[in-house]
């Protein structure tokens, strides 16, 4: 799948994701960014919104954003108003699409290896563990974890790095700051981080 997505060019690509099982999403996901990645990779080091670009149409569309987002904000979503949740989501996508994308401009194919999938696949939720070698030679364990959506489709909503789950670090994080200072400050400093020019936008 490797050579072939390299080939086919991005637009073959987008279409190369195969989420008809967890592990067949990770796998293919990562197949096609890190192919995407080692063909463009000079290119995106001058200008990362070419990056985010890619990851926002080829692995974002399987991710469920928006019930990520309802578990990183946690108790506080219940009282949250329909505008302040739109706009958690929307400040949430970015902060996804950047972080990732960051994290991504360093992996190279030869480095991932996605693990056998030991779960079973008729239950909703699933997990998916692949393994990262860091340039230094040491690995470090990356799992997705995944839930089927309204629709029935695999979707990755959270990943848990070394064990430490990015929605839990978020929720403290961002719960901390909510009993501070309020959900509306949260909000404009996640709103004003993305609209710096030159910042992760």
């Amino acid at each position: 799948a490797m050579a072939a997505a390299m080939q086919g060019g991005f637009a073959q690509a987008a279409q190369a994701i195969d989420a008809s099982s967890p592990q067949a999403l990770i796998q293919s996901s990562s197949n096609v960014l890190l192919a995407d990645l080692d063909a463009n990779r000079e290119k995106y080091r001058k200008d990362i919104t070419q990056l985010y670009k890619v990851v926002d149409t080829t692995f974002l569309p399987h991710v469920d954003v928006d019930f990520a987002a309802q578990q990183v904000l946690g108790k506080h979503w219940r009282t949250a108003s329909a505008d302040q949740r739109k706009r958690f989501v929307t400040a949430f996508y970015r902060s996804l699409l950047t972080t990732y994308g960051d994290a991504l401009l360093e992996f190279t194919g030869d480095r991932m290896k996605v693990m056998p999938f030991q779960g079973d696949p008729a239950q909703p939720r699933a997990s998916v563990r692949t393994e990262i070698k860091r340039s230094n030679g040491a690995s470090v364990a990356v799992a997705y974890s995944l839930r089927k959506d309204a629709a029935g489709v695999w979707k990755v909503w959270d990943v848990v790095i070394e064990g430490i789950s990015y929605v839990k670090s978020f929720r403290e994080d961002f719960g901390l700051e909510i009993d501070q200072k309020g959900l509306d400050a949260l909000l404009q400093r996640l709103e004003s981080s993305a609209a710096k020019p030159g910042s992760k936008a």
